[in-house]
């Protein structure tokens, strides 16, 4: 999965990433900018589960995206 083509497709992805993860408010989505690591602390601090869950949940849903 390439993150420089999802950072600069953020935008675009938004609506999907807030549908996957309807807990991060609009705020959290646009803090993360299609940053990999920003995302999942955001998804980890919303739903209050481990990194390692949090950074599986983000690189499946983005590789059924790519």
């Amino acid at each position: 999965m390439n993150w420089d083509k999802i950072k600069g497709n953020w935008n675009q992805l938004t609506g999907d990433v807030k549908q996957k993860w309807g807990e991060l408010t609009d705020d959290d989505v646009q803090q993360a900018e299609g940053n990999r690591d920003e995302l999942v602390g955001k998804i980890q601090e919303r739903y209050g589960i481990a990194k390692d869950k949090a950074e599986k949940q983000v690189d499946e849903f983005f590789a059924n995206h790519g």
